[in-house]
């Protein structure tokens, strides 16, 4: 069990600093997150037309509209702008509570990997950072790419980078210590 609690601990540790590190100090995502001269009339524009706060793809139709009026849709929009808008009516993020909730949700993820690594009947350093490297790779074509497929993510790379360091600082770590006899 401490082979867990601690391996997990320090895993989830080091996935969190790289995110930390991705997204902050360097600038990885820059490209996700592009700055336009022109939000502060956007913002108000939008503002006038979204009642809620919500996800919304553009062009769209309404739930429960035809098969024909979605083929219509389809063949108008081609080679025609399209956006995708995650719409806040106010700015509410706390940073403390998303900081710790990250770091738990990476202690959590490997620790889940840490107790089917435990169920291993035989084991080395290579069998643990291979199954840990697999497993960010999962985690990575699951979420990440598979939205590219459908979104085209201009960032999926720094995604793809994302999950190469930080699994495999995990999986150096985790071959290590859950191999320690």
């Amino acid at each position: 069990m401490k082979k867990i609690i601690v391996g997990s601990l320090v895993g989830g540790l080091l996935i969190f600093i790289w995110q930390t590190l991705s997204w902050t100090a360097l600038d990885l995502h820059r490209s996700a997150q592009n700055y336009t001269p022109k939000q502060d009339s956007i913002l108000a524009y939008l503002n006038t037309q979204f009642s809620e706060t919500g996800s919304y793809f553009l062009p769209n139709l309404p739930a429960g509209a035809s098969g024909e009026e979605q083929n219509k849709l389809m063949e108008s929009s081609i080679n025609k702008p399209w956006v995708q808008i995650h719409y806040h009516k106010a700015q509410t993020m706390n940073m403390g509570l998303n900081i710790a909730r990250g770091f738990i949700v990476d202690i959590f993820m490997v620790s889940l990997l840490c107790w089917i690594i435990s169920q291993f009947k035989t084991n080395s350093f290579f069998t643990t950072f291979f199954a840990t490297i697999l497993t960010g790779f999962i985690a990575y074509i699951n979420v990440p790419y598979t939205n590219h497929i459908w979104y085209e993510w201009a960032d999926i790379r720094m995604y793809l980078l994302d999950t190469a360091v930080s699994w495999s600082l995990c999986g150096i770590w985790l071959g290590w210590w859950m191999n320690r006899k």
